[in-house]
């Protein structure tokens, strides 16, 4: 029997690494930085306005001839004593300016016309935004693997990139049911795996490259299979059901002589397989829905998505350790003076679905323990 660390350890091993693309701004949202990136220039690149409002070659107040505009993408020249130039939020300041006053604070409180008389009030050194105020030349702003949102997109496009190197998201295809799912006799089941996997998928940033239905025969499963693979081209394949000792357990039939299938130490989601089809992978699931949420967290999320790291918290309750198996229940994490604290949501069976809606995470309960309340375990992030 394997435990979590060698299972998973084993799905890196037979996963494909992913593949390294140059990818427009405007559609890296969501994705892994596939390399390290460092500012050409200072941001901002040169001292500007952060107010609509008169820059002034002193912090004293009074009476001021108003200059031109200085508008955001003009050249700003320089700045005369007894002069009070315009200029707007953006724009470049002018070389002598000691401070900006908001227009709003003057009188008049508008522009008048150039060559007028303003009153400024006095106002010390206040309201230009310093070039390199937020990243100086050569520092580090995005780290490879990083996740790409929209700071970050906003932080590169200002160094005046149009594209960067990103992993492109692992394509899945997804294949559950059986003969007792989607039918409509009166000992069926809708398929809930199927969707679930597929937002389990978008949740991670892998993509769904297409959808096969189970059934109970293995050569007509192994083609329908083989036709997907060459019609949709995906990275992986996963299953759900069809993996334990039954008499129907198609999937371990058709790939157990590729592959490894077993047990891991573990509930939920004991059941586990790893095999391929020709050269691609197929990575097996257990058939109950919280196994295969608990499966996919687990395995493939960390492995080919965007999965969170573990971390570790308090327990809020005590718990109790299986023999010689440890379990991955569903819970809510909350801060509470500082500290994460996990709650369990739901009962453990691994068929209890609706129960785990608005868990945050797996909280890990290590075999063969009696834990008390208070307690540091580890815990799965679910988003």
């Amino acid at each position: 029997m394997r435990t979590y660390e060698e299972h998973l350890a084993a799905v890196r091993a037979a996963l494909p690494q992913p593949r390294v693309v140059s990818t427009p701004l405007t559609s890296a949202f969501g994705r892994r930085s596939a390399a390290t990136y460092r500012a050409e220039h200072n941001l901002p690149p040169f001292d500007n306005s952060q107010m609509d409002g008169y820059a002034l070659s002193t912090c004293d107040g009074g009476a001021f001839t108003v200059g031109r505009t200085i508008a955001a993408g003009d050249p700003p020249g320089s700045l005369e004593h007894g002069t009070a130039l315009p200029i707007m939020t953006g724009a470049k300041i002018p070389e002598g300016t000691a401070t900006i006053v908001p227009v709003e604070h003057c009188e008049p409180p508008h522009f008048p016309e150039e060559g007028a008389t303003v009153t400024v009030p006095a106002a010390p050194e206040q309201f230009i935004r310093r070039a390199g105020s937020d990243v100086q030349a050569g520092t580090t702003l995005i780290n490879e693997h990083a996740l790409l949102d929209a700071p970050s997109i906003a932080t590169l496009a200002s160094q005046g990139l149009a594209e960067v190197l990103t992993y492109a998201p692992a394509r899945i295809l997804i294949c559950t049911g059986g003969a007792e799912i989607g039918g409509t006799g009166e000992a069926t089941i809708p398929d809930s795996n199927a969707p679930m996997l597929a937002a389990l998928a978008a949740q991670y940033g892998i993509d769904v490259a297409g959808f096969v239905r189970t059934n109970d025969d293995p050569s007509a499963l192994r083609a329908d299979l083989a036709e997907a693979v060459i019609t949709h081209r995906p990275d992986v394949i996963v299953t759900s059901g069809g993996i334990s000792h039954g008499k129907f357990e198609v999937i371990r039939q058709i790939f157990e002589k590729d592959g490894w299938f077993g047990h891991v130490a573990q509930q939920p989601g004991g059941p586990q397989g790893l095999s391929r089809l020709g050269e691609v992978p197929v990575v097996c699931f257990p058939g109950n829905p919280i196994s295969t949420l608990v499966s996919f967290r687990l395995y493939l999320a960390p492995v080919i998505g965007h999965a969170p790291a573990p971390f570790r918290a308090h327990l809020t309750e005590p718990a109790e350790g299986l023999n010689n198996r440890e379990q991955f229940r569903r819970g809510i994490l909350n801060i509470s003076d500082g500290i994460t604290q996990a709650s369990f949501l739901g009962g453990t069976s691994s068929h209890l679905m609706s129960q785990a809606i608005g868990a945050t995470a797996l909280i890990r309960i290590p075999a063969n323990t009696q834990l008390s309340a208070g307690d540091l375990v580890g815990v799965f992030p679910l988003s």
